[in-house]
């Protein structure tokens, strides 16, 4: 779903700004993977895609229904992390004098790193195998600009956990359209992708040096 502009791109000369890094934390997950697989398989199975297992259609829309939830619940966690980081950009441009005033807000950085990270950062993100990060960061932005905490699953309708895409993307772009906004790119404002594990151990190393 794409965001329309609510500014024109602020134009900052060849001025560059070092962003704070963005860290992913890792999240907790009783049975990881193998739920949405099995929410996959069931997924298939009840349009009639793979052949069934023995299992009738409640066993296979419980299995659908969980597997949804594990990725919602992987999407609020990302979003945490995403909504900090937008957080702390947005207490930077507070503090520097040449970008006050020019309308970047906490909605320019969300749109920054959703429709124009910079390439080290794709890079990165196609190393570990993610292969929208568009849909992933701005889903998970939805959702946890929807949610406080991870509800449990009792309190999810079914027709949530089934479309809970077009919630989060419906609840990202109501967000990017609560205020006027500049928009910034990657020529102005760079930053890095790093996993928690991975930026504790660069932080060791050059303490150690």
């Amino acid at each position: 779903m794409i965001e329309e502009s609510k500014t024109a791109v602020v134009t900052l000369g060849d001025r560059v700004w070092e962003l704070p890094p963005l860290i992913l934390h890792p999240f907790s997950n009783q049975r990881g993977p193998g739920q949405l697989l099995e929410g996959s398989k069931a997924a298939l199975m009840l349009a009639g895609l793979l052949p069934g297992e023995g299992e009738d259609r409640d066993e296979l829309r419980r299995k659908l229904l969980l597997s949804r939830y594990s990725e919602v619940r992987m999407l609020y966690f990302v979003g945490k992390d995403l909504l900090r980081w937008v957080g702390q950009c947005a207490e930077l441009v507070s503090r520097t004098e040449e970008l006050a005033g020019v309308g970047i807000r906490e909605q320019s950085f969300a749109a920054l790193l959703v429709y124009r990270p910079p390439e080290t950062v794709l890079q990165k993100l196609r190393q570990w195998g993610v292969a929208s990060p568009e849909s992933v960061f701005s889903r998970a932005l939805g959702i946890a600009t929807m949610f406080r905490d991870v509800p449990p699953v009792e309190l999810l309708s079914e027709s949530f956990l089934l479309h809970y895409h077009s919630f989060a993307d419906h609840i990202f772009v109501c967000t990017q359209h609560l205020t006027a906004f500049a928009e910034i790119t990657a020529a102005n404002f760079r930053f890095e992708l790093y996993a928690s594990g991975e930026y504790l151990r660069m932080l060791e190393k050059q303490w150690g040096d």
